[in-house]
């Protein structure tokens, strides 16, 4: 098969023939249909992932059909069309059985553990517990990004941040996970604030229901706290910087609720003082279990929810290395989302 594989951290990817994955016994491959180009490729692309090891394919974003069928799978056949969370979970672990499948103690996600879906196919372990029947309205590309950004960010806004309708929510980053948590925080009835450097990601931040849209800069507090009368009920770091947080943190009102999403790979210093004096919840959120996507894709299906709007540009095989690399110049407005099958 082809895929885009990493050979040394940092320099530029290329598209090689490999051998295709296997299906493990309990796992299944997939063809890929679709598959997203995500900031934490990136990372990982960088060398800021432990579990990497080089050479390596990266994409943990995926929708496809089931090409084979490991021994021991049910319910579950070639041709099924699916999509899977990027936490690929046991199903046996203490936080699986109690239905944390996000935090796994096993946990597996391609394009990091293993082989990713930057490929023509890809391997998906534990087929029981992580794979995610598609309906046939719902395009695979649209699929794609639900298993990482939507996804993440649904469960993030949602369950974890509990937002609620009338709170003023600040987003700080627009790429995927940032316009996805704008949508899904507007749908909910928030007062949604972007925050971005990039005026055309708050363009599509204002378009997908923000109510304002702010441009970023090292003294963006004092207009956040002005449009939100004192400060916001809830923030959210969609991006993952030390920078970020602070100004987050700031921009609460006594008992905010911040919600960390992106990866601070540099580690960050926080104000607990103010945590402590202003009672302030700082909220971790990774991912969402494969169990807990039906009120997503309902939401989709009734069209209250709209990620297929997200996706801005779709590239091929062929085209990722570049697009990947263009990611050191910052996250581009909007989803990008590969097609294999595409012709270059």
């Amino acid at each position: 098969m082809r895929a885009v594989v990493i050979r040394q951290y940092g320099v530029l990817p290329v598209v090689e023939e490999v051998a295709p994955p296997v299906a493990e016994p309990g796992g299944v491959v997939l063809k890929v249909e679709a598959t997203g180009l995500c900031r934490s490729d990136w990372h990982g692309w960088q060398g800021h992932d432990p579990d990497i090891v080089l050479p390596h394919v990266p994409g943990h974003e995926l929708a496809g059909t089931i090409a084979a069928v490991g021994s021991g799978v049910s319910g579950w056949a070639v041709g099924d069309r699916v999509t899977s969370p990027f936490i690929c979970a046991c199903g046996s672990c203490e936080q699986c059985l109690a239905g944390n499948q996000q935090v796994c103690l096993r946990q597996l996600q391609p394009g990091f553990n293993y082989w990713g879906s930057f490929a023509e196919y890809v391997a998906l372990p534990f087929a029981a517990v992580n794979l995610v029947r598609l309906p046939d309205s719902l395009d695979f590309g649209t699929a794609a990004g639900l298993g990482c950004r939507f996804a993440t960010s649904f469960r993030a806004v949602r369950q974890v941040g509990r937002v609620g309708a009338g709170e003023d929510v600040v987003i700080f980053g627009c790429g995927g996970v940032g316009l996805s948590a704008v949508m899904i925080a507007a749908a909910l009835g928030a007062r949604v604030i972007a925050v971005d450097t990039n005026p055309a990601a708050l363009e599509l931040a204002r378009s997908y229901g923000a109510a304002d849209v702010v441009l970023s800069s090292d003294d963006v507090v004092p207009e956040l706290l002005e449009l939100t009368s004192g400060g916001a009920q809830v923030t959210m770091d969609a991006l993952g910087s030390a920078a970020i947080v602070q100004s987050a943190l700031t921009a609460l009102r006594p008992r905010g609720r911040h919600i960390q999403v992106g990866l601070l790979p540099g580690g960050v210093q926080l104000d607990v003082g103010r945590l402590i004096g202003q009672e302030l919840e700082w909220l971790g959120s990774h991912g969402m279990p494969a169990h807990a996507y039906p009120e997503m894709l309902a939401l989709v299906a009734t069209g209250n929810l709209t990620p297929a709007k997200l996706i801005t540009r779709t590239i091929t095989l062929d085209e990722t290395p570049a697009a990947l690399a263009a990611l050191s110049n910052g996250t581009p407005a909007g989803v990008t989302v590969i097609k294999p099958d595409l012709a270059s």
